[in-house]
């Protein structure tokens, strides 16, 4: 996805990203809804069954972006669970032991496995990890990657994750992501096919992996300079604080600061392994950089979009405002407009409505 925006391809609707909300506290793995779907109950320090109070009819039941906010929001007005009270916690215990194994074998596993819980005793501590991008390289409806909002790219194509042939809006439902699977991977291998068949082989320019050898040799061959470790932190950090399931412009501001900041010290970083076979070490550096990549081009459209939707929450625009913004971001890196290097830079196409017409949302 990184990669082909520094190649010139546009990134739709960045901004809209999916937190899922029971992860492993401090981890990120997933436990599935399936749990709350069999009767687990989320609980604060107090013991409360606090969805009672965001979502009365349907409770922990709720879509994945309501709990997400109802979670963050109780450790953020102080009824976390834990030592630093940064998390809320996932209660089984009610639950028959025969029914969790037969139902839950996976969840429970993880519990025990990478936290130490017992989840047939003790609550399963979690926290809303980032999950899905609803966005990404845009597509026609027959995968050909956009290179505007009309204009395909012959012979790319685009699907799952990476791409954005806008399914899913700005909220995934559960078990949607098999359509960009199933589906679309299927319409990439038979519009490919037909496409190969048709045109013939282009001729390659001169040395056209030439950029990024250099970029792996000066990674390879400096000393002493960033370390991966550090900036992926810090860009972790920065993310977590500004840009998660709360959002202002304050914080996405901060955000976008810090960002800047980590890719100018980027070009410093070095790897502590010189091998040249299955470097772990050099790999997370190059990805390091798509990371800032993307997480500017998700941080510049959050700040644009003046308005709450799907996965995008801004507590300073809390209303959807289908009037400014029933439309896609679309997010493109030219040339900075004052200085050297790049900038992100926005346009926008149409939402199609078609057979269902856009309304609120309401339980």
């Amino acid at each position: 996805m990184a990669l082909a925006f520094r190649r010139g391809i546009p990134l739709e609707d960045m901004e809209f990203f999916q937190f899922h909300p029971t992860g492993l506290a401090g981890l990120g793995i997933l436990l599935s809804e399936a749990a709350r779907g069999e009767g687990a109950i989320l609980r604060n320090s107090e013991g409360e069954r606090f969805m009672e109070r965001y979502a009365p009819s349907i409770k922990d039941l709720a879509p994945r972006d309501m709990v997400a906010r109802a979670m963050a929001n109780e450790v953020r007005e102080g009824r976390g669970c834990g030592p630093n009270k940064d998390y809320v916690v996932l209660d089984l215990t009610h639950l028959e032991r025969a029914h969790i194994d037969a139902k839950l074998p996976d969840i429970t596993e993880f519990a025990r496995t990478y936290l130490g819980v017992e989840p047939y005793t003790e609550p399963v501590p979690v926290y809303p990890t980032a999950h899905y991008a609803m966005g990404g390289v845009p597509t026609t409806i027959d995968t050909e990657v956009l290179r505007t909002n009309t204009a395909v790219v012959g012979g790319l194509y685009a699907a799952g994750e990476v791409a954005c042939v806008s399914v899913h809006g700005a909220n995934r439902l559960g078990t949607n992501s098999l359509l960009d699977i199933n589906v679309f991977g299927k319409r990439a291998g038979i519009a490919a096919a037909a496409y190969s068949a048709a045109v013939e082989l282009a001729e390659l320019p001169p040395a056209p992996e030439a950029t990024m050898v250099a970029q792996l040799e000066r990674m390879l061959s400096g000393a002493g300079g960033e370390r991966v470790a550090d900036l992926r932190r810090a860009l972790q950090e920065s993310m977590d604080l500004g840009a998660q399931v709360f959002r202002s412009a304050e914080s996405l501001t901060a955000t976008l600061d810090e960002i800047r900041r980590l890719k100018a010290r980027y070009p410093s970083v070095t790897v502590q392994d010189k091998g040249r076979a299955f470097n772990t070490d050099l790999l997370e550096a190059v990805e390091l950089g798509f990371l800032l990549d993307l997480a500017e081009v998700v941080v510049v459209g959050a700040l644009a979009r003046e308005e709450s939707r799907g996965g995008h929450f801004r507590e300073d625009f809390p209303l959807r405002d289908d009037v400014r913004f029933l439309k896609h971001t679309m997010a493109y890196l030219r040339p900075a407009a004052t200085g050297d290097g790049t900038e992100v830079r926005l346009g926008s196409k149409p939402v199609v409505v078609t057979r269902y017409q856009p309304m609120e949302r309401k339980y």
